[in-house]
């Protein structure tokens, strides 16, 4: 399902998506802003809830990395640690054009408790892999979280947040990877 959301005349999209992963069925509700400023204040609408953030930099564009830092710190100062946040250095296809270093991009990273990812939308290269394991450790996280408060329960912790984990789905692979839509 796919759906363009207005909001005050500007559009950020919308992408619900089912996967699954180890035998449980995990149900992705995404918002896309594509970075632009005019969501900025808007922001806490989409990541209020969130488990996870993939926070996309254009390697050829230093500005691009700044802003990446900036939303870093604006969702752990909202989210704390709660949240799984992924840095992704996009456009590898242009790696002789490359402003921002692989080795600053990963020390960033892993400086902010973030892994680092490399992508290009283009050639479609790790984008799949991106999805799956920021899912993957979104459900660690729900689970670590529901065996601290020693309830089991679906509404505990992060589970509470929206991360969906449903035992016993058979295993329905989608034929267009883990991000179209359909």
């Amino acid at each position: 399902m796919y759906a363009e959301v207005k909001l005050n005349g500007n559009q950020a999209s919308f992408l619900t998506k089912k996967l699954n992963i180890g035998g449980k069925r995990v149900n992705l509700a995404i918002w896309d802003t594509a970075g632009q400023e005019r969501f900025h204040a808007l922001g806490p609408i989409y990541y209020r809830d969130s488990n996870g953030a993939i926070l996309v930099y254009d390697i050829t564009d230093e500005d691009s990395f700044q802003k990446v830092k900036n939303w870093v710190k604006e969702l752990r100062k909202m989210l704390g640690n709660e949240i799984c946040l992924c840095i992704v250095g996009n456009k590898i296809d242009l790696e002789k054009e490359r402003h921002v270093s692989v080795q600053e991009a990963e020390t960033y990273a892993e400086s902010v408790g973030a892994k680092h990812y490399h992508t290009s939308a283009k050639q479609n290269k790790g984008i799949e892999e991106l999805f799956l394991d920021l899912c993957k450790r979104m459900i660690e996280t729900a689970q670590v979280d529901e065996r601290a408060r020693g309830n089991g329960s679906s509404q505990s912790g992060t589970a509470r947040r929206g991360v969906q984990i449903i035992d016993d789905e058979p295993q329905v692979q989608s034929s267009g990877g883990c991000c179209s839509s359909g």
